[in-house]
């Protein structure tokens, strides 16, 4: 006897896999007696039909299925499983030829050509870039309202005229061109409000934009210095690692011709062990700085490059501006503040475009065509103009509402721009003190570095003549070496301060440029 199973159709509604988990209402029991189930073909079809809508719709009644799968999760706390085919497919890898040639080139780059690749591959600034270009196209939109429009049409109809004396009508053929004018004369500042606001809000599109390459070229410095700086405490522990070898090997000299004990030679050991993994742990921030810089690069952090870093001289004296005129120029020139600013004004612009909604508009129009009607040998030429006068009477109260709420979000984007005039302020009073800081930093631990350096000569020159201890030695180099880590730090701490004291007052330009060093100081490869 033939049989029918209901299933293929019923996994056609269910996602193509057969299972109808999507059907709450039928235990697991039951549903294992579905999937086994068989209808002959004798029976009533039309049970059989409602037996199986009832099943779709129970299978319709959960999320729809994704390729297959569950197109959610069961439950909040159980992980949402991918498909086969999206869980297979990973992202694409990097082809090895795609860095050919990278860390050869990467080698030779100076901070402002770093700076240059960073811009020309940053996300960040191409979404500005993209959302400015969005907001040119929102202006011209709204300056497209003050001009009329006009409407090209043709119709084609047919209809019957039925009348008294001819019951039977006649079907007739209307067909032919025409256009349509319209123009708004006068809307009170509403027309005029929207353009404004769609103008500030292009001006804060682009004050945004200026703003994320500011914050892009900041990061790209900061970490371009961090690298320099762990590079150069580096080299700093691996001079310091050579000093405690050196200290080792007078102390064993002196124990093996009886003038120092074993003690002697353990605590240099001991001593030589801890600057070892002081340098073990420099070495691993400058593989960390060092993939940071060329991630800012629009890198991956694993490009085996290097770049020589070469810090000159730091200038103590004459490099900034006064604290009151960074803040005076800032008001002026940081294009974060003037990005809220505008959008202040945008706000206050789409005041005026709701209080005009509440007001009479005038406007003008005109349409003209020509008609042909089938089986006729004559046209007909249709003309018309009107000048019409719109006065809202009543609305449900919705144009007073949005009226009060332009007005109130105006008010709350006035006290933003106000909140970020005072927090740039205060960004710069921070800034500029942190800079004062670091450059009186330089300075101390300049002094401290010749301290240290005369003092571990004067030990290492007792302990070799056999009149100094060899804890005043070990006490002496481990000075010297916190002195010279002490002097890289500050000299990087000098470079980051400024380029953030440049980037807070909105001065700092493209390719690092620092208007407020003399001669645009910075770091530069070491030629």
């Amino acid at each position: 006897m033939a049989v029918w199973s209901p299933l293929p159709l019923i996994a056609s509604f269910c996602g193509g896999d057969g299972v109808l988990t999507a059907v709450p209402a039928v235990p697991k029991v039951a549903r294992e007696d579905i999937m086994n189930a068989r209808f002959p073909a004798t029976a009533g079809r039309g049970g059989l039909l409602l037996f199986v809508a009832l099943l779709a719709a129970g299978c319709a009644s959960g999320p729809p299925r994704l390729d297959g799968a569950a197109g959610t999760a069961p439950a909040p706390d159980v992980p949402w499983t991918p498909p086969a085919r999206l869980a297979a497919a990973g992202a694409p890898e990097a082809s090895p030829s795609s860095l050919d040639g990278i860390p050869e080139r990467l080698a030779n780059l100076t901070l402002a050509e770093v700076v240059d690749l960073a811009l020309a591959n940053s996300p960040a600034t191409r979404e500005a870039w993209a959302n400015a270009k969005a907001a040119a196209a929102g202006y011209g939109a709204a300056r497209g309202t003050r001009l009329p429009t006009l409407d090209g049409n043709a119709s084609l109809s047919r209809g019957n005229a039925v009348s008294a004396q001819n019951r039977s009508g006649t079907w007739t053929t209307t067909y032919g061109p025409g256009a349509t004018l319209s123009w708004q004369l006068l809307d009170f500042g509403g027309r005029a409000g929207r353009v404004e606001a769609a103008r500030q809000g292009l001006l804060a599109a682009d004050w945004t934009h200026n703003a994320v390459i500011q914050d892009a070229v900041l990061d790209v410095v900061t970490a371009f210095h961090n690298y320099g700086g762990a590079k150069a405490i580096l080299e700093a522990n691996r001079i310091s690692y050579a000093e405690a070898d050196s200290s080792l090997a007078a102390a064993e000299a002196r124990h093996e011709v009886g003038l120092a004990t074993i003690a002697d030679v353990l605590q240099a050991r001991t001593a030589r062990a801890q600057v070892k993994l002081d340098l073990q742990a420099v070495e691993g921030q400058v593989r960390t700085t060092r993939g940071a810089l060329a991630v800012s690069m629009g890198y991956p952090a694993n490009v085996p490059y290097d770049i020589e870093v070469g810090v000159p001289e730091v200038p103590l004296d004459g490099v900034v501006q006064a604290v009151d005129g960074l803040i005076a120029g800032a008001v002026a020139a940081r294009p974060d503040l003037r990005a809220a600013q505008a959008q202040a004004q945008a706000a206050a612009a789409r005041v005026r475009s709701a209080r005009s909604d509440l007001l009479p508009t005038l406007s003008v129009s005109g349409s003209t065509g020509r008609l042909w009607t089938d089986g006729a040998d004559d046209f007909t030429d249709r003309t018309s103009g009107a000048l019409t006068l719109s006065i809202p009477l009543f609305g449900g109260f919705s144009g007073r509402h949005e009226l009060a709420r332009a007005r109130a979000e105006a008010d709350a984007a006035a006290e933003r721009a106000r909140g970020h005039e005072q927090r740039v302020v205060y960004e710069i009073f921070v800034a500029h003190s942190d800079f004062l800081t670091a450059t009186e930093r330089v300075r101390t631990a300049d002094e401290l570095l010749a301290s240290a350096a005369a003092s571990e000569e004067v030990a290492l020159g007792r302990y070799r003549e056999g009149v100094g201890d060899i804890l005043d030695l070990l006490s002496a180099q481990r000075a010297l070496a916190s002195a010279r880590a002490q002097q890289v730090n500050a000299r990087l701490d000098w470079f980051t301060s400024l380029a953030q004291l440049a980037r807070d007052a909105g001065v700092l330009g493209l390719r690092g440029a620092n208007p407020l060093a003399p001669d645009n100081l910075h770091p530069e490869v070491a030629r």
